[in-house]
């Protein structure tokens, strides 16, 4: 019997996400039309399509973990987010690991301990 490797989070790099989704977009040319405005506003269409599935719904993790169409669902939402998104930094030429390093400084000067703390959310 053979097993055929799955990729998971632990083993998968970035690089490998952008490569699978670049030769996905090649094969089809439709690099024309991944813009980054088309990016953008696809990527804005899945993230309310992932809203969707929960709106006036007052789930719980436990609730959708237990609901296994609805993770399924929700799950297939996050990757149409995700494949937009990687598309978008594909386009642009950006590394993400750097663009998260960079705006986490950003958000822990932003957001420092000292003033949010305890729960603190929003500015008082």
């Amino acid at each position: 019997m053979i097993i055929i490797p799955i990729d998971t989070d632990p083993n998968t790099t970035i690089s490998s996400f952008k490569r699978e989704v670049k030769k996905f977009v090649d094969e089809r040319d439709w690099k024309q039309f991944h813009t980054p405005k088309n990016l953008v506003q696809a990527l804005a269409c899945e993230a309310s399509e992932l809203s969707q599935l929960l709106l006036f719904k007052e789930y719980n993790r436990e609730n959708i973990k237990s609901d296994k169409k609805l993770l399924s669902n929700i799950s297939d939402e996050i990757a149409d987010v995700f494949i937009y998104l990687v598309s978008l930094l594909n386009t642009l030429d950006l590394d993400l690991s750097q663009a998260f390093q960079e705006k986490m400084q950003k958000n822990k000067i932003k957001y420092s301990i000292e003033e949010y703390s305890n729960g603190v959310y929003f500015k008082k």
